[in-house]
């Protein structure tokens, strides 16, 4: 299983709106991929890694290439858009 790290680059963390946004991405993808063990196809899930901007999470999935879809929007500034 493909993994990566990745930095949280929202201002305020993984809080409702990025997790919205990833979750949403990731219910499109073709497997399933998880973040730091959650699902991140949950936006609730997300929500309760309590992750920051700055701190690192680890992203895992069964294709490289879903995995690195959700690393860029988990090292985007989700709030800012």
């Amino acid at each position: 299983m493909p993994s990566t790290s990745a930095t949280v680059g929202s201002a305020v963390g993984l809080h409702a709106r990025p997790a919205a946004i990833i979750a949403e991405a990731a219910e499109g993808l073709s497997g399933s991929v998880t973040i730091n063990g959650v699902d991140a196809s949950s936006s609730l899930m997300i929500m309760t890694l309590g992750a920051k901007k700055g701190d690192t999470v680890e992203v895992a999935g069964d294709e490289q290439s879903d995995v690195d879809a959700i690393v860029a929007l988990v090292e985007r500034d989700l709030d800012a858009e």
